[in-house]
């Protein structure tokens, strides 16, 4: 036999020459054609490899979309809760300056007024413009528990009050749609 004629199959009965194993000329071409076979369907087709690797790049897109999207929810999310803080340590300036406008209105120095009333205003634009709104509490209006904070009850003035409103405390407030601090109300006893 010439070097140019070993064959698989040739190269298959010296190795099972070498550890000891008899066989026949019929076996030894069933073993190479079933392992033929199994090297065929091991073996993926150009257009399996394709799919595979388009498969493989549309997962990735697909992930790194997601990414993007929740790093710039989370982005939005870090601005809002920056600016809550802010938002949250300037409400009792907001409530002094309330307290404060009300007291002058009693005293008889109108200018004094005027110019309060001026900085109140342009402080209470400017947290507007950056999301801050009041929570419009009224005497007589049902009371929301999602809503409201009651700190008392006290027996309603008359019956259309009892379970309702009668005073508003503390105002309340919201950044955007979210409620940073719940109004502070007087609930009528039912």
């Amino acid at each position: 036999m010439s070097k140019g004629q070993y064959t698989k199959e040739d190269e298959l009965k010296d190795n099972l020459d070498k550890a000891g194993v008899d066989v026949n000329q019929e076996e030894t071409t069933d073993t190479l054609e079933s392992n033929e076979v199994k090297e065929e369907k091991e073996v993926p087709t150009a257009e399996e490899l394709i799919q595979a690797e388009r498969d493989k790049y549309l997962r990735l897109f697909a992930e790194f979309e997601n990414y993007k999207k929740r790093t710039t929810k989370e982005r939005i999310e870090l601005f809002k809760t920056a600016s809550q803080e802010l938002m949250t340590a300037l409400l009792p300036i907001m409530d002094d300056f309330d307290r404060g406008l009300a007291e002058i209105k009693k005293s008889e120095d109108k200018e004094l007024l005027k110019g309060m009333e001026l900085i109140q205003s342009k402080f209470k634009n400017t947290l507007t413009q950056k999301g801050l709104t009041e929570i419009e509490v009224k005497a007589g209006d049902s009371f929301d528990a999602e809503i409201h904070d009651a700190i008392t009850q006290i027996p309603a003035p008359t019956d259309d009050l009892k379970g309702k409103i009668i005073d508003c405390v503390e105002k309340g407030y919201k950044l955007g749609d979210k409620i940073i601090r719940h109004p502070k109300v007087v609930m009528g006893q039912a």
